[in-house]
């Protein structure tokens, strides 16, 4: 099977609130997958319960064929997967060179494994101020952090929780253009964000979540022919 990560029938609480319902999602190797939906569906939910942030009580949660829905987080982030936080959380009294060399792990075998080189020619800007104290950055460089430290993990899949949320357009811009080396490079992506045209254009598969649950799923192609009919789903 080629299949990277597999959510099946996932249900999640906060306290007695149900926030999922049988969630079920995909992601092959080497794919960029999406999820789209309005604010408060659950999509953040999905994210916590992979990540083992949040614990599914019910359903399973299969990461490079290894059941993981009961392993505490740091044991998940070490089989290989990268976190990019909503609100970013970057280490506000370290420097970006710490903040970085914080989080890194060996490569696995990697032919080309993450460094601190290899993050700095993604983004220069981030060479240019690693001295600086990361809560001296701005909105988009402290994001390019987060993607930097995720990435330091040298993880097999990467997750991103709302990647360009309140960045400047030029920033937004420069994030999405790293995606799509990202993408280039092999590595798997499952990524949360508003820029509709951005998702659909490096988007290889999409699902739209709704009160909890998968409303539809598809490739680029079909959700822009069925825009229309999903834009109650979309808040388009």
């Amino acid at each position: 099977m080629n299949s990277l990560l597999s959510v099946c029938g996932v249900d999640a609480f906060y306290g007695a609130s149900q926030a999922l319902f049988g969630m079920t999602l995909d992601i092959e190797r080497g794919a960029f997958v999406t999820l789209l939906g309005r604010n408060g569906m659950g999509k953040s939910t999905t994210v916590k319960s992979i990540t083992g942030l949040m614990r599914a009580a019910r359903g399973e949660i299969v990461f490079d064929g290894k059941a993981v829905h009961t392993l505490p987080s740091h044991r998940i982030a070490r089989a290989g997967l990268g976190l990019v936080p909503e609100g970013r959380q970057v280490f506000p009294r370290l420097s970006v060179r710490e903040n970085l060399l914080a989080t890194a792990a060996r490569g696995h075998g990697k032919q080309e494994p993450w460094t601190l080189q290899r993050v700095y020619a993604l983004f220069p800007r981030l060479q240019e101020r690693e001295k600086h104290l990361a809560c001296n950055l701005s909105g988009g460089e402290q994001q390019m952090v987060a993607i930097g430290r995720a990435l330091m993990t040298n993880p097999q899949l990467l997750i991103l929780d709302e990647a360009t949320e309140g960045l400047a357009p030029m920033i937004r811009g420069e994030i999405w253009s790293c995606l799509k080396q990202l993408k280039a490079s092999g590595l798997s992506i499952l990524c949360i964000d508003k820029n509709l045209a951005a998702m659909l254009a490096l988007g290889d598969r999409h699902y739209v979540v709704d009160k909890g649950r998968v409303a539809w799923k598809g490739d680029s192609q079909a959700l822009r022919r069925e825009m229309i009919q999903l834009q109650d789903y979309l808040g388009v």
